[in-house]
This record gives C-alpha cells, structure tokens and sequence, in this order.
C-alpha cells in the first residue's frame, strides 16, 4: 500500500529523531509475528527505555544517512524492526535477543547498529552480555577512587609515622622541647 509523500516525511523525521536519541539498534526479522507478542516485547522493553518499532527500511535508511550513521543495506532488506533504546544500549539488546530466542521461528537478529558501526548479529550478541550501564559506572568509579584512596592510605601512615618519630623523640628528651 502506497504512502503519502507528507507521511513518507514525518517518517523520516520521526526515524531522525530516534537515531539522534539512540546509542544503538537491534535490527530484526520477522516472519508474521502475532500483534500480541509484539507487544510483550515492547512491554518488557518498556522499563529500561526500550522501543521495538516496525521500519519502512527505504526510509530508515534515509533517515540514517542523513544522521550520519553507517547504512547496513544488506540488513535491511525485508520486514525489518528495530529494538533500540536511550543509553542502554545492552540491555536493549539483552531483552531483545532473550525474546527473539524464545520466538526463533517468527524472528531474528539481523544484526546492529551502535554509534558509527555496523553489528553483525553475533557482535550484538557479545554486547547483550555486557553489564547493565549502572554495573559499569560503579565498576569505572572503583577504578578511578582506588588509587586515590591508595595514595591517601600512604600519605596518612607517614603523617602517622612522623607523629609517632617525634612523639618518641619527646619522651626521649624527658619531655623538654630540643628549641
């Protein structure tokens, strides 16, 4: 069925839109996917900033290179949707290929994208296992507080190691100041 020019427009500005927001996209087949399911998985996408949306592929792709990102034209041939989210691009990609493999026979990972580069489905595999972001912010500022807090036991045992040569040195002395 044949859409108008001004609904082909507001698709572009709507696909723009979520790529400008997006850090990342599932790209998926499917093969007659029941409403019903399609709607379980944008429930369970829902709560961590998830969409799944149904692409017109000539329109995403206009949409994409005018965003400036990679076009993987070999991944959208066919009924293609993406599942994409705002920031947390893993679990994005977690939830939708725990659901694909539970709907293997209506559907598939094509493949991704992610900033400026293509995913083959495997690659968005490995990136599904990564940690939720929250994991490696708390793991990132480990890293950067642990040298700090390091360096702080030390500067503190030689702060402690002077008070300790002088205190010495005062009972040494009988308590008399050397001045």
């Amino acid at each position: 069925m044949a859409i108008t020019k001004q609904r082909r427009q507001e698709l572009v500005a709507l696909y723009g839109e979520i790529i400008s927001k997006s850090d990342g996209f599932v790209l998926t087949e499917f093969n007659r996917l029941p409403t019903g399911k399609l709607n379980d998985l944008r429930a369970k996408l829902r709560p961590i900033g998830g969409k799944f949306v149904i692409t017109k592929n000539t329109l995403f792709t206009i949409a994409l290179k005018n965003a400036g990102w990679p076009v993987p034209e070999d991944l959208l041939k066919g009924p293609v949707a993406v599942a994409y989210g705002i920031g947390n691009f893993p679990a994005i990609a977690k939830e939708a290929l725990g659901f694909i493999k539970d709907n293997s026979e209506q559907a598939k990972v094509k493949g991704g994208l992610m900033v400026a580069s293509i995913l083959r489905a495997n690659e968005v595999e490995m990136i599904s296992s990564l940690p939720p972001l929250e994991d490696l912010r708390a793991q990132l500022a480990g890293l950067i507080v642990s040298p700090a807090s390091t360096l702080l036991g030390v500067v503190d045992a030689a702060t402690g190691q002077v008070v300790n040569v002088l205190h010495a040195y005062i009972e040494d002395h009988g308590g008399e100041s050397a001045a």
